[in-house]
């Protein structure tokens, strides 16, 4: 349990709230002078005291975990030079130290002296802010006024079917007070959910450039997550707010979505470069918008933006679309058809998932080292909702008898994302259990589901030149990267259960195929330079990267 200690030294009593709860950060404040940040006891949370509001929010914790993180940073270093063996300073034309994730090691942490343009730089990613919201309203077109087919005019020139598809915008999509109130209305109750309800602490990896200090992250996820639901039926069967207005206006929501992310990301750029929380910029304003300019942006000290918009956002909206489909498809009909029934299962899941395994989020890549820019905060709120869900709009907009399998085949359907859901969730489990047993800083959750093989224990390991440990048991003893290929399985059944009668449902399935593909590329290369002979070792008794025995 988290504790924090008095000027006196002391421990106060904490009221807990079951199986590794503490109460929440609204309830308590530190005290004292700006000398107590520095004692070696954990903190209660990441708040600085009100001696240093406006401290980038890292804090000490436990010696255990001190020690844990001195030899995480020491083995993020080995082999993160650049590719002549040395980092090129620029103070006093001297070198510092090496490059550590794009940190010249006691350079200027806002430089990065390694930089990686990915999505073809500027111009890449100038095309992809304009392609993702012109997409996004294309296949809500398509959707919406061309039975799930793709928008299309014969008898119109290009400049009257472009003034046709904004017309239909406009007119289907406009962004009136009822879609902001809606959306924003949810956003702010998401954030009082996540500052006042119970949950645990997390600790982060160690950041090199704040001399291996950790951030604190504060999980609720599951929580917030159950008393959504428990407020959006509550609010459906009491008429306050019937569900199956998202499906209503789902095309001035959307909207409401794009332009907010896009608005988001315009206060979080300047803000950072005003406040001077820039971290790693490469110098080119576009990309660097593009990509983020803060790394761990937060609000009163513990909301971190990065973990509150890719947890609960994205993956709350997305379920309760799902759910709002399954309120009209009652309402018109009497009953919710299987297919229906199936993603409203598989959404649950996933958003679930995302919940209670929270804390073992934080110390991924996208924690760690990706920036909060128009990418996180535009997909996040726009683009992961609000397109992954068109398989849930297809089966909204049709009869049931349009798009209905035969039932052994829904059975099929259920048992096998079944199946599949349970290896993803104690292949990860094992992994992150892994890594935090070998840190020393393990939380042990109850929350639901808890499924047998979450933990391997006493298992077999590869030792690293870096000091790491590569996992060769449990399920990463059958294929490297098992936990992708489930993922993929998910997003294919996404479509699979819609039919083929349109391509919107399977935008999502193409575009997560292409870039789990990208990816797992990626991390083969990283491992095989990072790793050297112990990867090449992993490969060798683990021959097969996505199914067992297939490839």
């Amino acid at each position: 349990m988290v504790e924090t200690r008095s000027k006196t030294g002391r421990t106060p009593p904490r009221r807990t709230f079951g199986e590794g709860i503490v109460e929440t950060p609204g309830r308590k404040r530190r005290s004292g002078s700006r000398k107590s940040e520095t004692n070696t006891d954990r903190s209660s949370s990441p708040i600085p005291d009100a001696h240093t509001t406006g401290v980038d929010p890292v804090v000490e914790v436990g010696m255990s975990e001190r020690r844990a993180a001195k030899k995480d940073m020491e083995k993020s270093m080995n082999g993160h030079a650049n590719g002549n063996g040395h980092a090129n300073g620029h103070a006093n034309g001297k070198a510092k130290g090496r490059i550590i994730d794009g940190w010249l090691e006691g350079g200027d942490p806002k430089v990065d002296m390694n930089p990686h343009f990915d999505f073809g730089g500027s111009w890449g990613v100038s095309a992809m802010m304009i392609g993702f919201p012109t997409l996004m309203w294309y296949m809500w077109i398509g959707a919406t006024y061309y039975d799930g087919n793709f928008p299309s005019e014969p008898g119109m020139s290009y400049a009257e079917f472009g003034k046709h598809m904004v017309h239909l915008v406009y007119t289907g999509a406009f962004p009136h007070a009822k879609a902001w109130a809606i959306y924003w209305i949810f956003l702010i109750v998401q954030g009082f959910f996540y500052m006042t309800l119970p949950g645990v602490y997390a600790t982060g990896k160690p950041l090199p450039h704040e001399g291996g200090n950790q951030l604190r992250y504060y999980c609720n996820g599951v929580y917030a997550f159950y008393f959504t639901i428990f407020l959006a039926i509550a609010a459906h069967f009491t008429g306050v707010f019937k569900l199956y207005t998202l499906m209503d206006e789902f095309g001035p929501i959307m909207s409401v979505a794009i332009i907010s992310g896009f608005i988001v990301s315009f206060i979080a750029y300047p803000s950072a470069l005003y406040r001077g929380a820039q971290h790693r910029m490469t110098g080119y304003p576009v990309y660097d918008f593009f990509m983020g300019a803060e790394l761990n942006p937060r609000m009163f000290g513990w909301l971190d933006f990065k973990m509150f918009f890719e947890i609960r956002l994205p993956w709350y909206i997305l379920f309760l679309i799902t759910l709002s489909a399954a309120a009209r498809q009652y309402e018109n009909n009497g009953y919710v058809s299987g297919e229906v029934g199936f993603l409203l299962m598989a959404h649950f899941l996933y958003a679930n998932a995302c919940c209670k395994g929270e804390e073992m989020i934080v110390v991924t890549w996208d924690m760690y080292y990706e920036k909060w820019g128009f990418m996180l905060i535009f997909w996040n709120l726009a683009g992961v909702p609000l397109s992954y869900c068109h398989c849930t709009i297809y089966l909204a907009n049709h009869h049931p008898s349009v798009y209905a399998w035969p039932k052994w085949f829904l059975v099929f359907l259920y048992t096998s994302y079944l199946f599949a859901y349970y290896v993803w969730d104690t292949s990860q489990s094992q992994k992150a259990m892994f890594r935090a047993r070998e840190r020393g800083y393990q939380t042990e959750r109850k929350s639901f589901p808890q499924l047998p093989w979450k933990e391997v224990k006493n298992p077999q390991k590869i030792t690293t030149d870096t000091g790491d440990s590569i996992l060769v048991d449990g399920w990463y003893k059958y294929a490297r990267k098992i936990h992708y290929t489930c993922d993929v399985y998910f997003a294919f059944t996404w479509g699979l259960v819609t039919g083929f009668r349109s391509p919107f449902p399977w935008f999502y399935p193409a575009f997560f195929f292409a870039m789990i593909v990208h990816r797992a590329w990626r991390d083969v290369q990283r491992c095989r330079e990072k790793y050297g002979e112990a990867w090449k070792e992993y490969e060798r008794r683990t021959p097969y990267l996505f199914i067992p025995y297939v490839i």
